[in-house]
């Protein structure tokens, strides 16, 4: 099979835990006999330094053509330390998301046997844990009019949604928990909020169609506290824009690190495989960085994009492996045990497959 895939570096650690991603995908496609094409574009800072802008024409029209897009991470202390900076590399995230279409962002969390005692949180609150949060992309506060008024001295960002907007992200939600314990959990703030509540009458109404999910309905901020208490009582979870970054980003410590959770963001067009961690800039060519998250995000892309099993299954087991062995980056290291760099977990992982 020939895997035409999009490969989107970006700025900080990106690059260096994509390298280990690419090994590892190259690997398992000389083991299963597929050819990869990788074709490297540009976005983010590094976007803005050489063509002026975060998410080039160039770079969308290689999206556009690949059958699936594996990115790094963005953005870069120069644009975050500069509040007025009219261009930004996250506005580079938001475009290629809208004009991609990719309105559902698919975050699991999920526990790992031999890593349990690494979390914040208690053992017996956190074990087995597994649930998955579809968090609505394209639209709310972050794509809402904004601006500053009165001179300067008052801001606003509007938060607006659609039903077909919320009608198409719960669509993926219910389905995804019919493959799952079939249940669903809308987070949404409706006592407050109108933009929840048409949230919630909108995904009321499409209970009738998937008759055999259980449905839930909470506020956000019982949410936020449910998750620490006990995560293992959800499964799937939908919510909107905002929410669902603050609440995937809580939910990411339950693991015991930002490191080791992948992510997808589906829609209309190309998908795209990403970890959840940021850019790390004070790590940025240090060779430390945990690449882990963005294996397990080409894992998901072979899964989902390819319907490739059991390569997506060979890339988790291996990973697995590293981890009970202690084959792990700094953040990951019991205290006094050997460390070891980005690029050796990465050859490790490489010569186990």
């Amino acid at each position: 099979m020939k895997l035409n895939i999009a490969l989107l570096a970006g700025d900080g650690i990106g690059p260096e835990v994509i390298n280990e991603a690419v090994k590892v995908s190259d690997a398992i496609a000389k083991k299963f006999n597929h050819e990869i094409v990788w074709t490297p574009a540009l976005t983010g800072a590094c976007a803005i330094d050489a063509v002026g802008v975060p998410y080039p024409d160039e770079t969308h029209e290689i999206c556009m053509k690949a059958d699936a897009v594996l990115f790094g991470a963005i953005g870069h202390p120069k644009y975050d330390n500069d509040p007025s900076a009219p261009v930004r590399p996250e506005q580079g995230l938001l475009l290629m998301r809208k004009k991609l279409g990719l309105f559902a962002n698919v975050r699991p969390t999920f526990t790992f046997p031999s890593l349990i005692d690494n979390s914040p949180l208690k053992r017996e609150r956190i074990e087995g844990t597994d649930l998955v949060f579809l968090r609505e992309l394209t639209g709310g506060i972050y794509f809402g009019e904004k601006g500053r008024k009165d001179g300067g001295e008052t801001a606003f960002d509007n938060c607006v949604y659609t039903r077909a907007e919320v009608q198409r992200l719960a669509k993926k939600g219910f389905e995804l928990a019919m493959t799952r314990s079939k249940k669903l959990c809308c987070v949404d703030k409706a006592n407050v909020l109108e933009t929840s509540r048409l949230w919630r009458e909108t995904v009321q109404a499409m209970e009738k169609d998937y008759p055999e999910v259980t449905v839930s309905y909470e506020f956000v901020d019982a949410v936020a506290m449910r998750l620490v208490q006990w995560p293992n009582s959800y499964d799937v979870l939908i919510t909107e824009n905002l929410f669902g970054d603050i609440l995937t980003d809580e939910a990411s410590v339950i693991s015991g690190s930002m490191g080791l959770m992948p992510s997808a963001s589906v829609g209309e067009h190309t998908s795209l495989y990403e970890p959840i961690h940021g850019s790390y800039p004070q790590a940025t060519g240090l060779n430390i960085a945990n690449p882990l998250a963005t294996v397990l995000s080409a894992a998901m892309m072979f899964e989902d994009a390819f319907k490739l099993t059991a390569e997506a299954e060979a890339i988790r087991s291996v990973v697995n492996k590293s981890l009970e062995q202690g084959i792990v980056t700094e953040d990951l290291a019991v205290k006094g045990a050997k460390t070891y760099s980005t690029s050796e977990v990465g050859d490790w992982l490489v010569a186990n497959l």
